[in-house]
């Protein structure tokens, strides 16, 4: 089965590898929740983004993403696995079952969106290299490449990139979890975070990492860029909550990019079903 050029996934290729799966239906485990899934438009999902390696504005990452053309892409998967690998995306795809996820995306800044995912569930990637006793955690580092990435250069001290976001080992084996390659039917475009890019609904939209280049399995949590950078603000779990607030601001509703007014926000973005359980007995205020 031929993917094209390099780590660029085709529309063609996708319906293909889709043909047996919901491709273009909301999952059933999202029927019952009480949150619309009418979907943003897809103009304003791909020119309303936060990506910072591009810059702070929200028209940046498609302003500024031109030179962006992921050809070709490698991931690592490396640290407490059995089965260390270095595999271009294209051989990647090939083993792994893509599927349609229309999910949430909830973003600390208070602003929500509804979009329709492609990816595969990481924890397939988690089943083929087999983390040791050891692995507790994992750590994605995004690509490092200043030449691509102009808030990467020397100019620019605010962040301290690679960008790098970590999940606990659980977190990741949720079936919720994708890597995901596209939205809206097709590829993802460099603002979206081409070609690869991390989904976990239930969190905010900070910890989907893009432009994935390195996958690590860890024994001790990982020191995501946010919480690096401000850990009062920004916790590694950052878990949607509308009764924890920002330090400043209410996390209580949201501003729906697309639409008028505002709505409330739900516990774990409306997933708290499925993921509720990976909580208890921790203490909520301390999961953001």
């Amino acid at each position: 089965m031929a993917l094209g050029i390099g780590g660029l996934v085709s529309p063609l290729l996708i319906d293909k590898l889709m043909a047996n799966t919901l491709y273009g239906k909301p999952l059933d485990y999202l029927k019952d929740t009480n949150t619309s899934l009418k979907l943003t438009k897809e103009s304003d999902a791909t020119s309303y983004n936060n990506f910072y390696e591009f810059g702070f504005g929200k028209d940046d990452p498609k302003a500024k993403s031109g030179n962006f053309n992921p050809t070709s892409w490698e991931l690592s998967i490396e640290g407490e696995v059995q089965n260390p690998i270095k595999i271009k995306l294209e051989d990647l795809l090939k083993e792994v079952r893509l599927q349609e996820r229309i999910y949430q995306l909830r973003c600390v800044e208070a602003w929500s969106m509804v979009i329709p995912w492609i990816g595969f569930e990481l924890r397939e990637l988690v089943e083929r290299v087999k983390p040791t006793k050891k692995a507790r955690f994992i750590k994605f580092t995004s690509l490092y490449d200043p030449k691509i990435f102009p808030m990467q250069g020397p100019l620019f001290s605010g962040i301290d990139f690679p960008y790098v976001e970590g999940l606990r080992l659980d977190e990741a084996q949720n079936p919720l979890t994708l890597l995901a390659v596209g939205m809206y039917g097709k590829p993802l475009l460099p603002q979206n975070g081409a070609p690869i890019r991390l989904v976990v609904p239930w969190k905010y939209g900070f910890k989907y990492i893009k432009s994935i280049a390195k996958i690590e399995f860890t024994s001790t949590q990982p020191l995501s860029t946010w919480e690096k950078q401000n850990p009062r603000e920004y916790g590694f779990y950052a878990n949607v909550d509308p009764l924890i607030s920002h330090p400043r601001w209410s996390q209580a509703s949201e501003r729906v990019i697309g639409e008028r007014g505002r709505k409330p926000t739900l516990y774990l973005n409306g997933y708290e079903r499925e993921v509720g359980y990976l909580y208890e007995g921790m203490d909520r205020s301390k999961l953001y």
